[in-house]
């Protein structure tokens, strides 16, 4: 699905992300994790083709990103991300804003869309749980609400990969665990794309991710299966201070270590 090889991404002389050295197969999901400035969604937007490398070989989905149509690839690879979010116009129907993924477009106009494109559509949002929002206008929805629609238009086209950039940025406890538990699902489902999760938080990483990439400062701190590199150690390198590391269940926790000599506040 992705073969990066010693790609990086280079802007007014400044390395934005890179060298990387990177391979997501089919049946793989990943998280990408790091601080704000790391180099997630600069690795995302050469992910989808929306930028070139600067230097290095980027296969995307067998092909060579310099040589391919992108407009044909951009239609095989799912995208949801705040960019997307704000460029949705407000009275756009979600149904519609569903259904127009397959012109990628954003906004209905001419398109004409059978009676199946519109089952699909709301397949997808039933999928995500939101099934009860085709109806609605894109400006009235929640942030979580808006998450879940997004995700939903990703999917409409059966894409072979699938790029969510903070999918939960902004959502409440409440919502965040929705998310989460409904990527889950996706993730575990075997007939699935390939998904890459951009997140600052390993709370929102949803049981049945399997890979973990660390970025900091634009460089690949580690990378791998999520069990063998989401350890403490590699957190407290990526995030520059020491960072305890839980597990419960199938879900990971994470929080700043104790100074030593610290009192604890009184009950």
């Amino acid at each position: 699905m992705v073969d990066f090889d010693s790609v990086t991404l280079r802007r007014d002389g400044r390395n934005l992300v890179g060298p990387v050295d990177w391979k997501v197969e089919l049946d793989e999901r990943w998280v990408i994790l790091g601080p704000n400035g790391a180099g997630k969604t600069s690795l995302m937007r050469l992910a989808s083709g929306d930028v070139f490398p600067s230097s290095g070989t980027a296969h995307i989905l067998g092909e060579v990103m310099g040589r391919a149509v992108v407009s044909e690839l951009r239609s095989r690879i799912g995208v949801s991300s705040a960019a997307l979010a704000t460029r949705v116009p407000d009275e756009e129907l979600v149904t519609d804003l569903v259904v127009s993924a397959g012109y990628s477009v954003l906004g209905r106009w001419r398109e004409q869309y059978d009676d199946i494109d519109i089952a699909r559509a709301v397949d997808m949002l039933e999928s995500m749980g939101a099934e009860h929002l085709a109806n609605r206008r894109y400006g009235t929805l929640s942030e979580g609400e808006r998450k879940r629609v997004l995700i939903s238009r990703a999917l409409m086209t059966d894409p072979e990969l699938m790029l969510l950039d903070e999918p939960a940025a902004g959502l409440d406890l409440g919502g965040r665990e929705e998310l989460v538990a409904r990527l889950s699902t996706l993730a575990e489902d075997p007939d699935a794309p390939a998904i890459v999760l951009v997140t600052h938080h390993v709370e929102e990483i949803p049981p049945g991710f399997t890979h973990a990439m660390m970025l900091r400062e634009g460089e690949v701190v580690t990378q791998g299966l999520l069990g063998d590199v989401l350890t403490a150690e590699a957190l407290s390198e990526t995030f520059s201070q020491r960072i305890v590391l839980e597990r419960s269940g199938k879900r990971y926790f994470a929080r700043r270590a104790a100074r030593p000599g610290r009192r604890r506040l009184q009950q």
